[in-house]
């Protein structure tokens, strides 16, 4: 089999232009020669997606289904959302991460039924509706003021999409202790005009649309025409659904100029964010991604795995440049209308320096704190990803250019703050990922390579916990084995792994062979305002996986 069909989620939850590069041959591939083949051929990908290639989003797409039933592919959302269900009632991943995408699919069929002319029967929707509520409830009875899991505004996602639910419902719907203290303060705030955070707007479909109207919020322009509201679909979907003038008048211009059915903005004003919304849903057939484009990010990550293992790719120059442009004294962000955050601009520093372009890493200065790197400034909460990305980054740039005093202090504190937040059995958790063993390979390859001395014995730990933690099918993973989680335990193992032993050399030749045998079609563990799947990036992770795993069999053998 290919190695594509370890880590591509089936074709119909992906944009065409957002997907894998089609046309790659189907061969077994259990040579190095394959992998390094497939590298290539992923790398060209990325020219030729140049959005990126992200798995289409329940979340995202039911704020679409929601918000612009006007747009193209309409029948096509509300036919993902019915096909997406899970036979528990809920939509996307397990347990509260299925919070947030099952609360927005539950209200867009809702909002569906109401219309005078739905695409679906009224009775299914309002059924499949029905089974979603229950599985909330049902949530909120088995485990009472849990906490909500650490996305991306779920504090103000959650109680909006409630909020529109009860509007619905006859009667009150699911969830009666959630707050929406946080969410009337930002909507108060974005009614007055005053500043907002930048990653605020990533979110903006929760501030209903009046407070849109008068937040006096500008889309950012894009190539072709195009204008984003912070790189999100359903965002640019709610603010050009949003009143044209704060006091609720007509909009501007010739009455051949005015909004499309199902818009509250002018042509004039509203046809670039337009473009945006028929450009990816052309791509996709109809479901939306959580963020797009994530040109940056993508490049970054894609190219840093492949470098890291030891593939020779031929990275084109249009590739680098993509990286080395957007770079600046306040760093670099992943999409269009986000704001600048340290982890896509220490990946993007990372992978230049490996190839052969190191730079002094001034974009990184503005995120530090005291102890660590925030993700972006203002950011509640911390990243130990991040950090171990940041830490790759200076560790890069001083190995290849000599560094300074700062640096070699900056990598110190930075190793010490990741050891010091390693779990006791010998993993590291974060925040922009739901699998330990994505974490665990970040941080605990950051560390073997540049946290010194002091660093062995957390990277030993780490090392254990891998070996620890097989399945019997050879393959890692939180929830069940997958293709991406093995493939970060396999670089762990072979990256960070010092005790080459029987047990060791067992481990990797069988986290090798299931990913060679598998037909993992890839799990969305990435974590935004839904939970996603960044394809080129976790084919990389694989690809690189492979690669090293191969050579390491090879020297074993030896």
């Amino acid at each position: 089999m290919s190695v594509d069909g370890l880590s591509a989620p089936p074709a119909s939850a992906l944009p065409s232009s957002l997907s894998p590069a089609s046309g790659v041959p189907a061969s077994a591939l259990p040579e190095e020669s394959g992998v390094a083949r497939e590298a290539r051929e992923l790398v060209a990908g990325l020219l030729a997606a140049p959005w990126g290639q992200v798995s289409a989003s329940p979340y995202e797409t039911g704020r679409v289904v929601s918000l612009a039933p006007w747009l193209a592919g309409h029948a096509e959302r509300v036919g993902f959302l019915l096909a997406g269900q899970r036979p528990d009632g809920g939509w996307g991943a397990p347990g509260g991460y299925g919070l947030v995408p099952t609360l927005s699919a539950v209200e867009a069929l809702l909002a569906e039924c109401r219309r005078a002319s739905p695409c679906a029967d009224p009775g299914l929707l309002a059924a499949a509706a029905g089974r979603g509520l229950a599985a909330v409830r049902g949530w909120e009875l088995a485990d009472p003021g849990a906490p909500l899991p650490d996305m991306p505004a779920i504090e103000l996602i959650v109680p909006s999409l409630l909020s529109l639910i009860d509007g619905h419902l006859d009667g009150p719907g699911p969830l009666r202790g959630v707050s929406g203290a946080k969410l009337a303060a930002v909507r108060t705030r974005l009614a007055s005009g005053a500043a907002i955070p930048q990653k605020l707007v990533h979110a903006l479909e929760v501030a209903g649309g009046e407070a849109i109207a008068f937040s006096g919020i500008v889309p950012t322009p894009m190539s072709g025409g195009m204008a984003a509201v912070g790189a999100s679909p359903g965002a640019s979907a709610a603010w050009l659904a949003a009143p044209p003038e704060p006091a609720g008048g007509a909009a501007s211009g010739p009455a051949d100029d005015v909004a499309p059915r199902g818009t509250g903005r002018s042509s004039r004003e509203g046809m670039p964010v337009r473009r945006y919304l028929e450009a990816v849903v052309a791509a996709s057939g109809g479901p939306v991604p959580c963020t797009v484009p994530i040109t940056v990010f993508e490049r970054g990550w894609t190219l840093s795995w492949l470098l890291r293992a030891g593939i020779a790719v031929d990275v084109p120059p249009e590739l680098a440049a993509s990286l080395r442009d957007g770079l600046g004294p306040e760093g670099v962000a992943a999409g269009p209308g986000l704001p600048a955050d340290a982890d896509t601009t220490s990946v993007a520093l990372y992978a230049l320096a490996l190839l052969g372009e190191p730079r002094e890493p001034e974009g990184l200065w503005p995120f530090e704190t005291e102890g660590h790197f925030c993700t972006w400034r203002g950011e509640e909460g911390m990243s130990l990803t991040t950090n171990a990305h940041v830490l790759d980054a200076f560790g890069e740039y001083a190995r290849r250019c000599g560094g300074e005093p700062r640096h070699a202090a900056v990598t110190a504190k930075l190793a010490s703050w990741l050891r010091g937040r390693q779990q006791a059995r010998g993993s590291w958790l974060d925040r922009w990922h739901v699998s330990p063993y994505y974490a665990t390979a970040c941080c605990a390859i950051a560390l073997s390579e540049f946290g010194g001395e002091e660093s062995e014995e957390a990277v030993g730990r780490a090392v254990d916990w891998v070996l620890g933690t097989q399945r019997r099918d050879g393959s890692w993973g939180h929830w069940e084995g997958t293709a991406e989680e093995t493939a970060y335990a396999l670089q762990t193992l072979l990256l960070a792994g010092t005790a080459h032993g029987e047990r060791w050399r067992e481990a990797v030749e069988r986290g090798r062979r299931h990913l060679l045998a598998g037909h993992d079609h890839g799990a969305p563990l990435w974590v935004d305002k839904d939970l996603y799947l960044p394809v080129a990036i976790v084919r990389a992770a694989v690809l690189g996986a492979l690669h090293l795993a191969e050579r390491a069999m090879n020297l074993t053998r030896g």
